[in-house]
């Protein structure tokens, strides 16, 4: 349980959000972050139970469409890293040059995640012949081995997902779930005949994101993500950002299309019906624990975090009350315990021997949806009180209790989507000015903590204009065009497409 001295005195106001955040991630118990490697934080069992529910969302996903779970070796030789790299610095050059790929040769520059990874040189005390390295995601393994199991038409598609630990070098400054260096890694792997097939399965990853963003309770904003911020390998990539209270975007999943570039690399070909021997067409889709950290941003307040019931480990508490009073309220307790428990809901019952208010200050400070206290009162009433984290009580009949409670978890998960809605409204605002130029000033115009809504059809460099200008970053085209033309904020043309521009994590 968390240290109750340490959370009274612990927990800043969420107002000065960069304060809140780290200190109660700890104070929630959902890590340690004292393990003495910068950006490698000790999971416990709340945080880890939590994302496992998360992971969870993600597998149905995965099994109602298809995928079949793998699980690929965490070093990778260092070759297949070399040709990551080629293949990656070949597509960045003809991106810039604005030519075909084919066009270009493979260069020596090093680009890709050559200066993100760990190096593993040594087995013992022998060095190793071939170095390798902690996978950063697992692209180069998983298409060198897509490559010995696809040959016909008849292998098609292929639908493969993985949730592993991957690791990157993160310079910048950590912080726990938003920017680590040993991640919780969801990705999912696919291979098809064609690009038509590929743009299907670009389609069905969108709609997976929301479904899983729905159950999350948070409200995202999806972006085709500019060219100079696509994976250079990605012909283009889609991601969802999180607004956070404090109006910076946290990118929670992307989607990334690849057309045949990696399987022309990775000579990832099939036979079709025709015996004609065709390229394939690949696509990915990542998540990690930063929907955890989204969840933990949005819906927690001053008291604590706030889980949304789907991936609340415990999404009931029952305190007993006067117990030492009446022997019938522990049994009636556990009774009722079993009785939600059989119902598919996660049950814990408190009956620590220590002060009721220690107890509900614990499991508000952990974001529990519903408390149940029940005595000897209740007993003889035939009803308990139901206490919601996002507040209020309700009287509830011990007769038919599951139904009553499966009810109130549906309106804490609708009040937490109402709530995260209104917040990303406050946040995200028409930019000040219609049109932008080169000689505009904008420091006494840009708020810190806004997310820009602007009408953008312009180039790169109309791009870097707004990013120079603004100092914030354009996250892309959005998926929900606006509804009338707009003027473009840089060049002045009507257009319908919608972007934000933001402060990224």
């Amino acid at each position: 349980m968390a240290n109750h001295s340490k959370a009274k005195r612990g927990i800043p106001p969420k107002e000065d959000f960069n304060s809140w955040y780290p200190a109660i991630v700890e104070i929630a118990d959902l890590v340690d972050k004292r393990y003495p490697i910068k950006g490698m934080d000790v999971w416990k069992p709340y945080g880890l139970s939590a994302m496992g529910l998360i992971d969870n969302l993600a597998r149905t996903e995965m099994s109602r469409t298809d995928h079949q779970e793998f699980r690929f070796p965490l070093l990778v030789p260092e070759g297949l890293l070399d040709k990551e790299n080629r293949l990656v610095s070949r597509l960045k050059a003809a991106r810039e040059a604005g030519v075909d790929p084919s066009d270009l040769r493979f260069d020596d520059e090093e680009s890709g995640f050559k200066k993100e990874v760990y190096w593993v040189t040594h087995g013992g005390e022998n060095k190793l012949e071939i170095p390798m390295f902690l996978r950063p995601t697992s692209e180069t393994p998983m298409y060198t081995m897509f490559s010995l199991w696809i040959r016909s038409h008849a292998d098609l598609p292929l639908k493969t997902f993985q949730i592993v630990n991957t690791f990157r070098y993160e310079t910048k400054q950590t912080r726990s779930f938003i920017r680590v260096r040993e991640i919780h890694f969801f990705e999912a792997h696919t291979v098809h005949a064609d690009q038509e097939g590929a743009d299907l399965q670009i389609q069905e990853d969108a709609e997976m994101v929301q479904t899983i963003m729905h159950e999350l309770c948070l409200p995202s904003l999806v972006s085709k993500r500019p060219v100079w911020d696509t994976f250079p390998g990605a012909w283009y990539t889609k991601a969802a950002d999180v607004v956070m209270p404090n109006g910076r975007t946290l990118q929670v999943a992307t989607y990334h299309h690849y057309r045949d570039q990696w399987a022309d690399a990775f000579d990832l070909s099939y036979e079709d019906s025709m015996g004609v021997t065709k390229l394939c067409h690949q696509t990915t889709f990542g998540m990690s624990e930063r929907l955890l950290g989204a969840v933990v941003g949005m819906h927690g307040d001053d008291k604590g975090l706030i889980m949304p019931p789907s991936i609340a480990p415990y999404q009931v508490v029952i305190m007993p009350v006067a117990a030492h009073s009446d022997a019938n309220v522990l049994p009636a307790v556990e009774a009722l315990a079993q009785d939600l428990s059989s119902n598919g809901l996660r049950t814990k019952v408190d009956s620590r021997d220590v002060r009721p208010g220690v107890k509900h200050y614990d499991w508000e400070i952990k974001g529990v949806p519903i408390r149940i206290e029940l005595g000897p009162r209740d007993l003889s009433a035939g009803k308990c009180i139901a206490t919601l984290r996002t507040g209020g009580k309700v009287e509830i009949d011990l007769d038919g209790s599951p139904a009553n409670v499966k009810e109130m978890l549906s309106e804490i998960s609708n009040e937490l989507r109402n709530r995260s809605a209104l917040v990303v409204s406050g946040l995200v605002q028409k930019f000040p000015i219609e049109n932008l130029s080169v000689n505009d000033s904008l420091e006494s115009l840009i708020e810190d903590g806004i997310v820009y809504e602007i009408a953008f059809d312009g180039t790169d460099s109309d791009a870097e204009l707004i990013e120079k200008k603004t100092g914030l970053t354009l996250l892309g085209v959005s998926d929900n065009k606006f509804s009338e033309e707009r003027p473009c904020l840089v060049s002045g043309n009507l257009t319908l497409k919608r972007s934000y521009i933001a402060r990224m994590y």
